[in-house]
């Protein structure tokens, strides 16, 4: 697991099973407010990601994708917290997401906001966030390389870090 930086983190995921994993124990750190924005090509595991970040943070629904419908929006027991998977690989323009509400979401302070094919609209997202770079190594393996813009999301990542290098 190199170390970047204090910003950057690279993770090497065996299988898809682990990268669901590696994305639920970065959900049990966002409390709201929190903007993750996934990119890769078509395969990397961005869905199977999104969806370990929605268990990890608590969604009472099941986690599907939202490719189709572009935005689910999940909910959890403990408050009125909020969880939007979006997905803008249908989308056609920025102007397409910024019709869908996009900039609106991602400025929720009480929603967490993973954002599937982000980098089709990267101009609409905050300068707060984390970006997650998805690549496909083989039929099993991942490369997740995460990078943390501002303090907020740079203390997720750096609890990230201790919990998955076990210190």
């Amino acid at each position: 697991m190199p170390i970047l930086s204090a910003d950057a983190l690279e993770f090497i995921s065996r299988n898809p099973e682990q990268t669901r994993r590696v994305g639920a124990r970065l959900g049990m750190f966002l409390t709201g407010g929190e903007v993750i924005a996934l990119e890769g090509e078509l395969g990397a595991g961005k869905t199977v990601f999104a969806q370990g970040v929605g268990i990890g943070w608590g969604a009472t629904t099941p986690m599907l994708s939202p490719t189709f419908i572009l935005i689910r929006r999940h909910t959890r027991h403990q408050d009125n917290r909020l969880f939007y998977h979006i997905d803008l690989y249908r989308i056609a323009s920025v102007q397409e997401a910024v019709d869908l509400g996009l900039e609106e979401l991602l400025g929720d302070p009480d929603a967490v906001c993973v954002v599937e094919w982000a980098d089709r609209a990267a101009e609409l997202f905050p300068e707060e966030m984390l970006w997650v770079t998805l690549r496909a190594l083989d039929e099993q393996r991942r490369s997740l390389t995460f990078r943390a813009h501002g303090d907020r999301h740079r203390a997720i990542l750096e609890k990230l870090r201790k919990e998955l290098a076990g210190y």
